[in-house]
């Protein structure tokens, strides 16, 4: 079973999300009329943006860092190492290539889940690719389908492999047995999991960035400590990319093929667009146009991406320590490499880093699984708590056993769910256009976009009541943006 279930997911994404993702990319691009990578300064004017007349959300900022803690796990260290493992030093530059055409898919899936959100029973925005499924296509059947397939990833499936790696690290750095450090992980998520939506939004405004902060700084030391190989590194990065290295002895296309498929694979894992994870964050803002919030969630691409992933590249790289072909080993090798670099205590730091990382990454995907309950309309007392109990019993699991079978499930299933995702955003693209297109509008007045569902009858009779006012009056401050 675990080789049948690894068949299907090196067929899933040895090609087919491959040219998926690369067509979904490019083709939002030219429909959102390339307003993600015109407007650049709009992307802190919107993060600063409290969201005016949408009361009762999260801000841009919290949103933002929710889905920052979903991609920032224990696959933005240990995954690079795969990545660089599987395809060479190459697949770090088709990482990045990867990142830039995935900003256009999570502009446009960030954009359609602020538009078809709904108020929670708290007075609270929820939404997701579900809910655009739902009322943007009329197609409750494919949320629910959707909504299942997260349940059982984000839920539970993927809390094993971050429960693997974290325990890993641990042990390497300090001999502390995997059940005691499972279930100490545990017993913190748990207590973080029965917080509200908002409680663990401002535990994430505060802890994310300074993770990310400390990991990416201390790269930056690191490469200011070897600068003089710094260059050697990126020409081996753009060589390996497009095989240069390996041509003489005939393995170029091999080499490509390797380095342009990992480097694609680790971006997806990685910064999650396109995949429709992010999406049940960005719905949760309170926002004044759609788009918006389009604007900010490409901002955890760029973090996710260029700052995190590339600050282990070039500490692996700098290292230059022998790939590996497994994720357990994938944490040892950033253990070592750190190590390597730094001295015997860089071990403990890749542990706690690795920790929290896995920790912010398990509760996000508590939020998104507790999220689809309430599509389902399965959100009871009972049922959260099965929930949280099933991801307790998970992290126990992973932090004993390395499940291939697991392990492939969760590869299979992540591939279905973002198919159905990509499906979806492609049938409502034409929304997104007008949503874009009325965002640009407003920007070459001079004025700070304000959504008006009265102006698209047709859009506004698939809104949720009372999420978007058909009227909205422009702020004092709306001139001069």
């Amino acid at each position: 079973m675990p080789e049948f279930f690894s068949f299907i997911s090196e067929i899933l994404w040895g090609s087919l999300m491959l040219y998926l993702l690369l067509a979904v990319g490019i083709w939002f691009a030219f429909r959102s009329k390339f307003i993600p990578f015109r407007l650049r300064s709009d992307f802190f004017q919107n993060l600063k943006s409290q969201g005016g007349a949408h009361a009762g959300g999260l801000t841009s900022y919290q949103a933002l860092f929710l889905s920052l803690a979903g991609r920032m796990g224990t696959g933005n260290l240990a995954g690079v190492a795969l990545a660089i493992s599987a395809g060479g030093p190459g697949a770090i530059f088709w990482m990045w290539v990867s990142a830039l055409i995935s900003m256009t898919t999570c502009f446009a899936e960030s954009t359609l889940a602020q538009l078809y959100k709904e108020r929670g029973a708290n007075q609270e925005f929820r939404g997701g690719p579900a809910w655009y499924m739902s009322r943007g296509l009329g197609m409750r059947w494919m949320g629910v389908l959707f909504s299942i397939i997260l349940l059982l990833t984000y839920g539970l499936l993927f809390n094993t492999i971050q429960a693997n790696s974290v325990v890993r690290a641990v042990h390497y750095a300090w001999h502390i047995p995997e059940l005691y450090t499972g279930g100490f992980l545990a017993c913190m998520l748990l207590i973080l999991l029965t917080k509200g939506l908002r409680d663990i939004a401002r535990f994430m405004q505060w802890v994310v960035p300074i993770m990310a902060f400390v990991w990416v700084v201390m790269s930056i030391g690191i490469g200011i400590d070897n600068i003089t190989r710094l260059p050697g590194v990126m020409a081996t990065i753009l060589q390996s990319a497009f095989g240069w290295q390996e041509a003489a002895a005939g393995a170029m296309g091999y080499t490509l093929s390797q380095a342009l498929t990992s480097g694609f694979q680790r971006s997806m894992y990685s910064n999650e667009a396109g995949m429709g994870s992010t999406p049940n964050a960005a719905a949760a803002a309170s926002a004044s146009h759609p788009a918006a919030q389009g604007f900010v969630q490409m901002i955890g691409v760029v973090v996710d991406t260029f700052m995190v992933c590339t600050a282990s590249a070039f500490i692996l790289m700098l290292a230059d320590i022998s790939p590996t072909d497994n994720a357990v080993s994938g944490v040892q090798q950033v253990q070592e490499a750190m190590v390597a670099l730094t001295g015997e205590w860089g071990a403990s730091f890749v542990a706690v880093i690795i920790f929290m990382f896995a920790f912010n990454s398990i509760a996000t995907n508590y939020v998104y699984a507790e999220n689809n309950l309430i599509f389902l309309k399965l959100n009871n007392a009972r049922n959260r708590w099965l929930l949280r109990c099933g991801i307790v019993l998970m992290i126990l699991v992973g932090s004993q056993l390395r499940v291939p079978l697991l392990w492939h499930l969760a590869d299979v299933l992540m591939a279905f769910m973002a198919i159905t995702n990509l499906i979806a955003i492609l049938l409502l693209s034409p929304v997104v256009s007008i949503i874009a297109g009325d965002y640009l509008r407003q920007r070459k007045l001079g004025i700070l976009p304000v959504f008006d569902a009265s102006r698209y009858p047709e859009i506004q009779r698939q809104l949720a009541p009372d999420t978007w006012h058909s009227k909205v009056e422009l702020r004092p401050d709306n001139r001069n943006y």
